[in-house]
């Protein structure tokens, strides 16, 4: 089954919905709309130049690009799809947030972010272009541009299929809604446009989720209450992996999520697949995370948002994981299709664990916290898909067009390129959204990709961050081999001739990409020439100064505005809370 079962054809205006809105659920939704683009017209006020639109001129301070940098990762599929690996899985879910993302976001501002805001470089494609030449940045601008594109729209594909089942709007006027609101805001004040909008949109997601959270908590008797309702499904219809209550109860070793029977290679799979290549792969090299840092006002500033953001992070699996395992034992559709998944049938149906937070809006919630559910809702879709506009509009522009197509243009030019990149990316968007309709976790499908994206391209990077001698032959060589080993897996994987449960194709295609990288890398370097040490400078660890990594003003600033102490403070807490839900 696809999730394309969940929503008709776009031609198709049928008027039934998931959920009753009454007309006051609505008022929330007009309020946020409007807000969003008030934000807008204030930002376009400071869009002057190419630089503002695009970089918002590296002028916001910390706690703003610190929200903003969870907010942009707060999309469809962090929702929906935790919500139902939450709903399948159970607590090995809080992977994805506590090993899956605080390390690798903690290592980038304390280790990275001063190589990027330092060099003064305006995208993550442009640092590999200084560091390894043309052919490396070419290779990662397109398939950044790429990723964006696919990913916007699975962003706007639950956006869209999301408003028909709920407000019964026809799919394609959602869609079409959707597009046109995130592409005004965006294209009238740029990038600070977007940030400003993600914090707005995180603090609009947090009041949404928590009701539900609390309310579906209350209803099943608590944690307490919850806990012995996933016992007895687990003893009455589990079998294999399932029969376990303790799989879904603990998250360690979590053999349901990464698919292994072994709990040796679930934990190794775990630590090094998701937690050390597929997170550092995405959190430490994605430009749509590295943006908002990038856009701050000092390197201190810069440093310290992908840590301020860690909080907020470590707060999230509460607001999405719980009310899906919340559903799987309160919601009849889910409870069924949970059953199926124990006894190892086949469930039958349209609803998969993509509805479990849609169906628990409806089971626990009264109108008027249901239209603020709602809106909710929207705001983190719109959150996600633009993010993946913003730093595609970026990377086009600066990375592409002005680098290969167009490399004389005034500012001006430029500055209409960047819109123009905007409009197109939206209007792609529309297209990738169906492509995202064929998978019924989206989880997997965004896994897939950035296993191919993501992973080869940080083992490129910190190759080349932390070793001098990593060539521009092999910066490009080993970039391309190693997407291409992850390519290789997952269309193995999609014709049937590899076959791996969970996360488990995921890990692999991560690690085999890795590692397949790190050994083209390796070897291509000692068969060429590096650059000479003089233009590594700012771009490899042991030949930029310490100086040049750091903000000399950050001494005169208060404990809690320094990236190491809140460093330090963020890695006790995740330590804390993974002993607490081990």
């Amino acid at each position: 089954m696809t999730a394309s079962h969940l929503i008709p054809p776009l031609a198709a205006s049928g008027s039934s919905t998931l959920l009753e809105a009454r007309w006051y659920d609505y008022f929330p939704i007009i309020v946020y709309f409007a807000f969003v683009m008030g934000v807008g017209f204030m930002a376009k006020r400071r869009t002057a130049s190419s630089d503002d639109f695009l970089t918002s001129g590296r002028s916001l301070p910390a706690w703003v690009t610190g929200i903003a940098f969870v907010s942009a990762n707060l999309g469809a599929v962090e929702i929906m799809g935790m919500s139902a690996n939450g709903a399948q899985y159970g607590l090995p879910t809080f992977h994805y947030f506590w090993i899956g993302a605080i390390p690798a976001m903690i290592f980038l501002g304390l280790v990275m972010m001063p190589f990027y805001y330092g060099s003064g470089v305006r995208s993550v494609p442009e640092f590999m272009l200084k560091r390894y030449g043309k052919a490396a940045h070419l290779i990662n601008a397109l398939s950044f541009a790429l990723a964006q594109l696919l990913i916007a729209g699975v962003n706007l594909y639950l956006l869209g299929s999301i408003v028909h089942r709920l407000l019964g709007w026809p799919l394609w006027v959602a869609l079409i809604v959707a597009a046109v609101i995130v592409f005004s805001y965006i294209s009238l004040g740029g990038l600070s446009a977007a940030i400003y909008n993600e914090v707005l949109q995180f603090f609009v997601i947090i009041v949404a989720l928590l009701p539900l959270t609390l309310v579906g908590l209350n209803r099943v008797g608590w944690w307490s209450g919850l806990k012995e309702r996933i016992t007895e499904a687990a003893t009455t219809h589990g079998t294999g992996a399932y029969a376990d209550p303790s799989a879904q109860l603990h998250s360690w070793p979590g053999n349901l999520l990464s698919g292994f029977d072994s709990s040796a290679l679930s934990v190794f799979g775990i630590v090094f697949g998701l937690g050390f290549v597929l997170s550092f792969g995405y959190w430490t090299t994605n430009f749509v995370e590295v943006q908002r840092a990038m856009a701050a006002d000092s390197i201190s500033a810069a440093r310290s948002a992908p840590i301020i953001g860690t909080f907020a992070k470590m707060a999230v699996p509460f607001l999405v994981i719980i009310p899906g395992m919340v559903s799987a034992v309160l919601v009849s559709e889910i409870i069924a299709l949970k059953q199926s998944s124990l006894s190892g049938a086949t469930a039958s149906g349209e609803i998969t664990y993509n509805d479990a937070v849609l169906l628990l809006m409806r089971e626990v919630l009264p109108n008027g916290l249901l239209g603020l559910a709602i809106t909710g809702l929207l705001a983190s879709f719109m959150a996600g898909m633009a993010a993946n506009i913003s730093a595609f509009n970026t990377v086009f522009t600066v990375d592409l067009y002005e680098r290969y197509i167009n490399t004389k243009a005034d500012d001006a030019t430029y500055l209409r390129m960047g819109k123009l990149t905007t409009a197109i990316a939206t209007i792609v968007a529309i297209f990738t959204a169906l492509i995202a309709s064929n998978y019924s976790n989206l989880m997997d499908y965004l896994q897939q990709l950035f296993s191919m994206f993501n992973a080869p391209l940080f083992a490129t990077f910190i190759i080349g961050m932390f070793w001098r001698r990593a060539t521009s032959h092999a910066g490009w060589s080993g970039l391309a081999c190693g997407t291409l080993a992850a390519l290789a897996l997952n269309v193995a994987s999609r014709t049937g001739h590899l076959t791996l449960p969970g996360q488990g194709l995921a890990f692999l295609a991560a690690g085999t990409a890795f590692a397949v990288d790190i050994l083209v890398t390796v070897v291509v370097s000692l068969m060429t020439a590096p650059k000479p040490a003089a233009e590594l400078e700012g771009f490899v660890y042991s030949l930029t100064p310490q100086e040049a990594r750091t903000d000399p003003n950050e001494a005169a600033l208060p404990w809690f505005r320094k990236p190491v102490p809140l460093a330090i403070c963020a890695g006790a807490l995740v330590i804390l809370l993974n002993s607490i839900f081990h």
